[in-house]
């Protein structure tokens, strides 16, 4: 034979490394993609822990305008907010189970848009509800904050 058999058929042995070593490399870039994910998300739940700087008259303006755009398109519920259940003190528990004062275990932007409604939606007649939406692996999830004026 002119040229070398193991350059021409490499053994199963090193077949097996290789795939060895591109499937450690997979895992590596999986886990670098989920350890971002996560910097990410702690990073957005410590940002809306924090006030929003947004003053009343500027909420109530934003808030005017998601309805009137719910309205135009002839809903009478729309969802306002949506967040971590880290956001809350029990990480949501209290809302899933719709008990009495779950209101207090609001943090952050989520204690800002309650108070924004308390003080000057709900005398206006507007509702809000407040709910588990989505629940990863069967774990209470995001929550989402919904103004109706049905």
């Amino acid at each position: 034979m002119s040229t070398n058999l193991d350059e021409l058929l490499p053994t199963a042995n090193t077949m097996r490394k290789e795939i060895a070593t591109t499937e450690a490399e997979k895992a590596a870039a999986e886990m670098r993609k989920h350890e971002d994910a996560e910097a990410e998300k702690k990073a957005l739940i410590d940002q809306l822990s924090k006030p929003s700087g947004v003053s009343d008259e500027e909420g109530i303006r934003r808030g005017a305008s998601i309805i009137r755009r719910a309205v135009s398109a002839g809903l009478t519920e729309v969802q306002v907010y949506r967040f971590p259940n880290q956001l809350c003190t029990d990480r949501g528990r209290a809302i899933n189970q719709m008990e009495k004062g779950w209101e207090q275990t609001l943090t952050g932007v989520p204690k800002e848009i309650y108070t924004l409604w308390h003080n000057h939606f709900r005398p206006r007649g507007y509702k809000l509800k407040v709910q588990i939406v989505d629940f990863p692996n069967g774990m209470p999830g995001d929550v989402g904050m919904f103004l109706a004026w049905d």
